[in-house]
């Protein structure tokens, strides 16, 4: 019989969930020598504490104040689905001559999914957007200064939000660590969450690209609020109902 308390599993499941990106039902309860039940109801608790966010047979981490993947792992995780949204999102850039393209793995293959035959002015606080755009012919790219911090390769703090209020931008490509009608978009760090800010309020349209995984979770720092979006591309994998109650507060929904 297990002599850890409800706490002690609780803490070690979260501590699995952030390590491996997600866990099983099944294999929790073998390890943690408790019943699937259990482990379900340990689940639950752990979602009610923003914690967890469970699927069918485990769950993963919600990202928050204090726990953040690093762009590494984005960079592994649900990657078909990222590659079929930034592709989408890439078709809307109309007539859009400067866009700002943000911090994060799905708004970096935007930035790579975007037409090199024409001309197109990129302002990003993003070192890896900026590598993999400065090479283009057509391509004018504009890194903001500041801080960088290590998990993401990305500028904050005051410098890139004072550069960023001095331009008026076309079009901005955003991300976000959660998304949900209640909150709006979320983030766990206070100085990225200023600079995503910034990004929409200097924007003429923005756009919203993310997994499913991202929709109903919530973080730390609210930047903007459903209706402030002009397009949330997704995919299939976030049901059409959900994605149509998404619609009635304002933005066009595109899942792909």
């Amino acid at each position: 019989m297990s002599t850890r308390t409800a706490e002690d599993r609780q803490r070690e499941i979260v501590l699995a969930a952030r390590r491996d990106g997600s866990v099983d039902v099944t294999a929790l309860a073998a390890e943690l020598g408790v019943a699937k039940e259990t482990v379900r109801r340990d689940l639950r608790v752990l979602e009610d504490h923003g914690l967890l966010r469970r699927t069918h047979g485990g769950a993963y981490p919600v990202e928050s104040a204090g726990f953040e993947t690093t762009l590494a792992f984005r960079a592994t995780s649900h990657v078909p689905e990222k590659r079929r949204i930034a592709a989408a999102a890439a078709e809307l850039l109309g007539d859009a001559e400067t866009v700002f393209v943000d911090e994060g793995f799905t708004p970096q293959l935007i930035a790579e999914a975007l037409p090199t035959d024409r001309p197109l002015t990129v302002v990003t606080a993003s070192l890896p957007v900026a590598g993999a755009l400065a090479g283009s012919e057509h391509a004018s790219v504009l890194l903001l200064g500041g801080r960088v911090r290590s998990g993401t390769l990305a500028t904050v703090d005051h410098w890139t939000t004072k550069m960023l209020a001095g331009f008026v931008i076309d079009l901005a490509y955003i991300g976000a660590n959660g998304i949900s009608r209640e909150h709006g978009l979320t983030t766990p760090d206070p100085a990225v969450s200023e600079v995503k800010a910034q990004a929409i309020r200097a924007a003429r349209r923005t756009v919203f690209a993310g997994v499913h995984t991202k929709f109903g979770a919530v973080s730390f720092c609210r930047f903007a609020e459903i209706g402030a979006l002009e397009t949330i591309v997704t995919s299939t994998l976030l049901p059409s109902t959900e994605a149509h109650r998404y619609a009635l507060m304002g933005p066009q929904v595109v899942r792909v």
